[in-house]
């Protein structure tokens, strides 16, 4: 199974495309590009972990791989904690291994009421 996630990040104005595949419904490869010299260092220790068993993402009992490192590169390099390209990698895993359904995620934001 394949998912193609894009990702508009918002006002830093990068777009990043995720691709993730499986063929046996549990182990995913994925390939993210993007702009981002932040996304590209977490693109590469991504890949590192590949193929990534999306079982073992979905757990209850461990903290997501994705998210951990995520967290330790983007605070460590200054950026927003709260990027939505790496929870978009995980809804992109599990779409590819058959654990979710493809649909659209929306954030609309804005400010006040």
């Amino acid at each position: 199974m394949e998912a193609k996630v894009k990702v508009d990040a918002g006002i830093c104005g990068f777009k990043t495309i995720i691709k993730a595949t499986s063929e046996d419904n549990m182990n995913v490869n994925l390939k993210v590009v993007s702009p981002c010299e932040i996304i590209k260092d977490l693109a590469s220790q991504y890949e590192a972990l590949t193929p990534i068993n999306a079982y073992q993402e979905l757990s209850p009992q461990e903290e997501s791989g994705i998210l951990k490192i995520s967290r330790v590169v983007l605070v460590a390099n200054g950026a927003c904690e709260a990027c939505v390209v790496p929870a978009a990698v995980c809804k992109a895993i599990y779409i590819a291994s058959g654990l979710a359904l493809p649909k659209d995620v929306v954030l609309d934001i804005n400010e006040g009421s």
